[in-house]
């Protein structure tokens, strides 16, 4: 029974030639990879990577020698349109990333479309990631949550990306790197108040830190020291409180308190109106009357 059991369970895990894998891997310790992931990685026909550096070192600590191209963000069409010929030739592919699971914040995703329209089949070989790992540490709400990647860089797309997760009343994740974590807490400050938040960084390694305050604690925090390692955020949602902020200021107030976040006078009276549940002709006529 054992002996059938276990030829069942290869069957079940057979590389397959035309099929996509997506194969998670460690965020920081190697142990963490599964049987699962190695023998994937050590049977199919080449590996996309989206730096085949990094890739190429973990391969070497597994002992796996495959052939490596590169699939990231800047050369995702090229690249994709070139793996969906060689599965559809009947090769097989496992994409990585360079921690955790492909496809989540990755360009891996438009892969994954790309085989959807092409009609290639595709199978997750499931792994370590950050967004779960940091919602399980944080000892915030776990029920519902909203994973957010990272912030958009652009002012105009951030700012509505900030105005938009203010009144999200789901626990929500973000991604930081370190270099921008101080300008990120004390926008998220400015704009939703003060929250509970965990600041996890360096998952899995040797350097892993939870840190749990609020925004105004981590803003303090970091005046006083430099962030390193790789961040996740996790951030208390909205409530009655911090979602009605706005009850006791005026129209001109509301309006008056977006322009000093750095909004335009015309992004500040579209922010006030959806606060309101009311159209922006609404505000721009009581904010020109008083003009």
């Amino acid at each position: 029974m054992n002996d059938l059991k276990i030829r069942e369970n290869e069957e079940k895990n057979a590389v397959l030639g035309g099929v996509l894998y997506l194969v998670g891997t460690p965020i920081g310790n190697m142990a963490d990879i599964s049987e699962r992931a190695i023998k994937v990685l050590g049977e199919v026909d080449f590996i996309a990577a989206e730096d085949t550096r990094v890739s190429g070192l973990m391969l070497a600590r597994l002992g796996i020698k495959k052939p490596l191209i590169n699939y990231f963000e800047h050369n995702k069409k090229e690249k994709g349109d070139e793996i969906a010929a060689r599965l559809l030739g009947g090769e097989s592919c496992a994409l990585v990333t360079d921690a955790g699971m492909p496809a989540i914040s990755d360009p891996g995703a438009d892969m994954v479309s790309l085989c959807a329209e092409k009609g290639i089949p595709v199978s997750v070989i499931p792994g370590p990631c950050a967004a779960v790992t940091a919602l399980a540490l944080s000892g915030l709400d776990t029920r519902k949550f909203v994973f957010e990647g990272f912030l958009p860089m652009p002012n105009k797309q951030r700012k509505e990306a900030l105005i938009d997760i203010k009144t999200e009343k789901k626990t929500m994740i973000i991604y930081e790197a370190p270099h921008r974590l101080k300008r990120t807490l004390d926008e998220l400050l400015a704009n939703l108040g003060d929250r509970k938040i965990a600041l996890c960084r360096e998952l899995t390694k040797l350097n892993e830190e939870v840190i749990r305050t609020s925004l105004s604690g981590a803003v303090k925090l970091y005046e006083e020291k430099d962030p390193r390692g790789e961040y996740v955020l996790v951030i208390e949602g909205a409530n009655d409180k911090t979602d009605n902020f706005w009850l006791d200021m005026s129209v001109e107030e509301h309006v008056e308190y977006y322009l000093t976040l750095g909004m335009s006078k015309n992004d500040a009276m579209k922010a006030a109106a959806k606060d309101r549940g009311v159209g922006k002709s609404e505000i721009y006529a009581q904010i020109m009357k008083k003009d």
